[in-house]
């Protein structure tokens, strides 16, 4: 349009907003959008490139077929024991889980995340690492305690903010925190752990270490801009790191087109970095295995960054606080992409090494280790009851040898606050 034309001609610039699928069509939609065929996606040489692996970036990888049978260049990897405690690791975090909704609702704990159909991402992911390796996750990640055998009772404590809370109560509940575990504190401030995990890998790799770092991330929180920093980091320095968009389909109340812009998947934004990228079927514990292993050996071996887009729904709530009614149809009990738990039972079924008996056996056995755990953890009381550690800690753990200043500060504090337990 040339320049004094009547403005009366203009076509008004329109903004795409993205919009929800229907309710109605939700799962149907979700299921659909991640449809894989089973065993159909090549397994790249470690030393492939991004421009060889970018292919992949639109389709799903896939291993057990809807019969259970492992299928494909990424089966075979797991044996019956390995098999075994994916299972218990995942039944685990699954009544975990359902104990602490349950805990929330007494009034005994004042927030919650569950991780509901999403168990098999963090338990399959950590059974796939070593010793050493670092993962920097998200509030949604537990089955990365759990199945590096964290205590449960430590856990449920951090949870209630009690006496025997490990952090003190300086963290929100589910921030845990395990350096021993290789599981870095969890940061309220989405997609720092992003920048955190590439800048520990580079310093491992410094220090002539072969651990490796794993970053978390959600799908809606990879629009921060931290995101993008650490793909640029990662890229430039080949860092030994794996990049894990957890793809849920929904941040918080919003759906995952906001995050992902235009782009047909999340899997795309690591072509743009030169970071070998590929999507998983996050349901699928056979293929996360796989894919996290494959990831960490390139990684482990100076290969550089993958960055693996986990396809799966989030079942329940975003959190304790919130309500998916007012966006989205109640889609309890139903999993898009199938329950975790029960792809995995009806593989070791097919192999002809479970059934149901043991199923019921092991449901019955994790829940008592639940149930057990919380008894001793309620013991100690909750931040609802009043029963916390001193706040006198507040000056603890900053320096590793405390300023007189501090000292004289906490010395003050403590005196004070035995004068007023005295007037009291």
């Amino acid at each position: 349009m040339s320049v004094g034309m009547d403005d009366t001609r203009r076509t008004p610039v329109r903004l795409r907003i993205p919009e929800p699928t229907a309710h109605t069509d939700l799962v149907a939609a979700a299921g659909t959008r991640c449809a894989a065929v089973a065993g159909e996606a090549r397994r790249p040489d470690l030393d492939e490139n991004a421009i060889s692996v970018a292919p992949m970036r639109d389709h799903v990888i896939r291993v057990l077929d809807d019969d259970g049978n492992a299928v494909g260049p990424w089966a075979g990897a797991l044996s019956r024991s390995e098999l075994e405690a994916g299972l218990h690791d995942m039944m685990l975090v699954r009544s975990f889980d359902a104990r602490m909704l349950r805990a929330h609702r007494q009034g005994k704990i004042s927030f919650y995340m569950q991780s509901l159909g999403e168990e098999a991402i963090a338990c399959a992911s950590q059974w796939a690492l070593k010793p050493g390796d670092m993962n920097f996750p998200t509030y949604r990640q537990q089955g990365l305690l759990v199945s590096s055998d964290y205590p449960m009772v430590d856990m449920m404590n951090q949870i209630l903010s009690n006496t025997h809370d490990p952090l003190l109560g300086r963290q929100l509940p589910v921030f845990y925190s395990s350096k021993e575990h290789g599981f870095f504190s969890i940061s309220g401030n989405l997609a720092t752990q992003f920048v955190q995990a590439v800048g520990w890998a580079m310093a491992a790799a410094l220090d002539g270490s072969d651990a490796v770092a794993s970053a978390w991330i959600g799908e809606g929180a990879s629009a921060e801009s931290d995101f993008h920093s650490a793909l640029v980091f990662a890229s430039t320095y080949q860092a030994p790191v794996i990049l894990n968009v957890v793809n849920n389909q929904w941040a918080i109340s919003t759906p995952e087109d906001f995050a992902r812009g235009a782009a047909a998947t999340f899997a795309d934004r690591g072509r743009g970095f030169g970071i070998p990228s590929l999507r998983v079927d996050g349901n699928d514990y056979l293929a996360v295995h796989a894919v996290t292993a494959w990831a960490a050996e390139r990684a482990r071996t100076g290969l550089g960054p993958t960055l693996i887009e986990w396809v799966t729904f989030r079942v329940g709530p975003h959190s304790t606080s919130d309500d998916p009614s007012g966006y989205r149809p109640d889609v309890a009990g139903q999993f898009p992409l199938g329950d975790p738990i029960d792809r995995l039972r009806q593989h070791m079924v097919s192999r002809g090494e479970w059934d149901e008996a043991r199923h019921a056996t092991l449901r019955e056995s994790v829940d008592q280790v639940v149930a057990k755990a919380f008894e001793e953890a309620d013991s100690y009381g909750s931040v609802m009851r009043g029963d916390v550690s001193s706040a006198a800690t507040m000056f603890d753990d900053v320096f590793a040898t405390m300023p007189q200043h501090l000292v004289d500060q906490r010395a003050q504090f403590e005196r004070s606050r035995r004068s007023q337990n005295r007037g009291a």
